[in-house]
C-alpha cells in the first residue's frame, strides 16, 4: 500500500508545543517503518506484541464495530505515534487515559497520549471504531470483499486497515485474539484455534487465538454461512476447513483439494521441518476473485482456483508459505522471493513426489519455453520492484534459482538448507541476502555469483550459465544458422495444474495489491 509522508497538522503541532520542557527530547514516531517499496507503510517508535480485537459485524448492512486493545513497547521517547486504520474512530485511550487523535492521509491515525511515553515502556492502546469497510478504498481498491452472506478481509501486501488498527508491516509481528459477534446462522472464521463460541439473543460470538507472531496482512476475517469440517493431526493440532454453502459447481473440487491439507502439511514437514503454528486449515468463501493467500494457519482460497477441478498444487503452495513467508517473513517487501520462490518450488517438489515431473524437468521446461526476448527475464526476483512484486518471474524464475542451488550443492546439502532456514529465522524476518549467507554457511561454498545470475540479472541466463546450473535443455544448440531450433523438453504432466495456480498472483485490483 503506497502511503504518503504526512506533515503534522496545526493541531498536532500545537500539542507538541504543550509538552513540558522536561519532555523536549520526546518526538513523534515516524509515519513509516522504512520499507523500500512502501516507504510510508507501517509506523515507527513502537513494537506491538499483541492485538486483542473484539468485533461485531452485521452482514446485512456491512457495519463493523470494534474495540481493539494493542499491547506494545515504545522503542523511542514518544510524544505521538501513528496507527493504520481506515474506519472512523470514536475514542482512543493510552495506558487507560483518553488520548487525542487526528487523521491524515488515506488511513493514518495520529495518536497523542495524555503524557509523553518514555523509551522501552510497555503501553496499552484501546481504540473504539466503527464503519462499513466496503465503503473505504485506497486508490480505488479494497481488501474487503462482500459476499452474498457476509464479507472477507484477505489481501497482500495490506488488508488490516479495513478492519483493525495496527502497525501494518511484516516487520512488526504480534500474537492475536480475535473475538467476533455475528447474527445466528452465520460463522466467523479467523486465524489459529477456535477457543470457544457462545450464542445469546440472536447473536453468536466466535473467539479465535493465533499464539505465534503473525504479520498484520496475514490476519484474516471471514463472515458467512459455511460448511465446516474439523479434525486433528497425528500430532494433535486442530484442523478446521470452511466452505461457503453457495460455491456451486466448484464445491466438490474445493473440498477434494483442501481436505488434503493435513496430508500436504505432513509431507511439507519432511521437507521444511516441524510445522510452526498451532492450527491447520483453509477456507473458501463465495468471492469473485481468483487469488489465494497464505493467511496464517488458515489459507484463503478463491472458488475459481478449483474451476477446472481439484488442484492440490495450490494447497501445497499456500501451506509452504506457513514456513516461507509466515514463520519467516520479509524484512522488506523487496524480499518477496523468500516467500514466493520457495512456495513455487514446493509445487515442483510435490510434482516430483507424485511422479508427475521432477523439479529438474520443470526447471528445464521453464528455461526452454521462455525466449531470451521474453520480458519475463527482465524481472529480477531478488528485487523485482513494487510494480512487479507478484510477477510470474518471481515465482518461476525464483524457483529456477532454487533448482540451480540444488544442482550446485547436491541434494543432501540442499534439503538441509530448506529445513534449517525456517528454524534459523523462526517467527522472524529476513532479507534475500540473509538466505544467500545462510546457504553459503551450510554448503561451505561461495554462492553469491549463482544467486546474482538467477535472481538479479535482468536477462535470460546464458546457455553456459544454465548448463553450469544443471539445466540440460540449455546445452542443446543448433549446429548451424539454418538448423532447426533445439527441441524443447516435454511438458511435465503436472505443468497444467501448476499453471492453473498462476492466478494466485494475477492482479485483481487497481495497483499491485494481490494475494498469493
Amino acid at each position: 500500500m503506497h502511503r504518503r509522508l504526512i506533515v503534522p497538522s496545526a493541531l498536532a503541532a500545537s500539542l507538541l508545543l504543550a509538552i513540558p520542557a522536561s519532555a523536549a527530547s520526546f518526538n513523534p514516531g515516524a509515519p513509516g517503518i522504512g520499507d523500500s517499496y512502501y516507504p510510508a507503510s507501517g509506523n515507527g517508535g513502537y513494537d506491538v506484541s499483541h492485538y486483542d480485537l473484539r468485533l461485531k459485524y452485521q452482514p446485512a448492512t456491512d457495519l463493523l464495530e470494534g474495540t481493539a486493545t494493542i499491547l506494545a513497547t515504545t522503542t523511542q521517547d514518544l510524544s505521538r505515534f501513528n496507527l493504520d486504520l481506515g474506519l472512523k474512530v470514536s475514542e482512543i485511550r493510552v495506558n487507560g487515559r483518553v488520548a487525542k487523535f487526528a487523521t491524515s492521509g488515506d488511513h493514518e491515525l495520529e495518536v497523542t497520549p495524555a503524557s509523553p511515553l518514555a523509551k522501552n515502556t510497555p503501553i496499552s492502546v484501546v481504540v473504539r471504531y466503527a464503519g462499513k469497510p466496503s465503503e473505504f478504498k485506497i486508490d480505488g481498491w479494497s481488501a474487503w470483499a462482500r459476499t452474498p452472506d457476509g464479507a472477507v478481509a484477505a489481501q497482500e501486501p495490506d488488508s488490516a486497515v479495513w478492519w483493525f488498527p495496527s502497525n501494518d508491516h511484516p516487520l512488526d509481528k504480534a500474537t492475536f485474539d480475535v473475538s467476533v459477534l455475528v447474527p445466528d446462522g452465520h460463522q466467523a472464521i479467523s486465524n489459529g484455534v477456535l477457543q470457544s463460541q457462545s450464542s445469546r439473543l440472536g447473536w453468536t460470538r466466535y473467539n479465535w487465538r493465533s499464539n505465534k507472531p503473525q504479520a498484520t496482512y496475514l490476519a484474516t476475517l471471514a463472515v458467512g454461512r459455511f460448511d465446516i469440517t474439523t479434525d486433528k493431526t497425528a500430532n494433535g493440532l486442530p484442523v478446521l476447513n470452511a466452505y461457503s454453502k453457495d460455491l456451486g459447481d466448484n464445491a466438490g473440487a474445493a473440498r477434494a483439494s483442501i481436505e488434503r491439507t493435513t496430508e500436504v502439511a505432513e509431507w511439507l514437514e519432511s521437507v521444511f521441518g516441524p510445522y510452526p503454528f498451532n492450527a491447520l486449515g483453509g477456507y473458501v468463501p463465495n468471492v469473485t476473485s481468483g487469488f489465494a493467500l497464505e493467511t496464517q494457519t488458515r489459507p484463503f482460497y478463491s472458488p475459481r482456483q478449483f474451476a477446472n477441478g481439484a488442484n492440490v498444487s495450490v494447497v501445497v503452495h499456500e501451506l509452504a508459505h506457513q514456513w516461507y513467508g509466515d514463520s519467516v517473513s520479509v524484512k522488506d517487501w523487496k524480499d518477496i522471493w523468500v516467500n514466493e520462490g520457495f512456495a513455487r518450488y514446493s509445487q515442483w517438489l510435490w510434482s516430483e513426489k507424485e511422479g508427475e515431473g521432477t523439479a529438474q524437468e520443470l526447471a528445464d521446461y521453464v528455461y526452454a519455453t521462455r525466449a531470451a526476448e521474453d520480458p519475463f527475464w527482465t524481472v529480477k526476483p531478488g528485487d523485482p520492484g513494487a510494480d512487479n512484486q507478484f510477477h510470474i518471474a518471481v515465482y518461476d524464475r525464483g524457483a529456477l534459482a532454487l533448482q540451480a542451488l540444488r544442482n550446485e550443492v547436491g541434494d543432501e546439502t540442499f534439503f538441509a538448507i530448506l529445513k534449517g532456514w525456517p528454524q534459523e529465522f523462526a517467527y522472524g524476518n529476513a532479507h534475500v541476502s540473509d538466505f544467500v549467507r545462510y546457504a553459503e554457511r551450510i554448503s561451505g561454498r561461495p554462492l553469491a555469483g549463482l544467486f546474482d545470475t538467477w535472481l538479479y540479472q535482468p536477462s535470460k541466463p546464458s546457455a553456459p550459465s544454465a548448463t553450469a546450473a544443471g539445466l540440460s535443455a540449455a546445452a542443446v544448440a543448433p549446429s548451424s544458422r539454418s538448423a532447426a531450433r533445439p527441441a524443447k523438453p516435454a511438458q511435465p504432466k503436472s505443468w497444467k495444474k501448476i499453471a492453473e495456480t498462476n492466478t494466485i498472483h494475477e492482479n485483481e485490483t487497481a495497483g499491485n495489491h494481490t494475494g498469493h
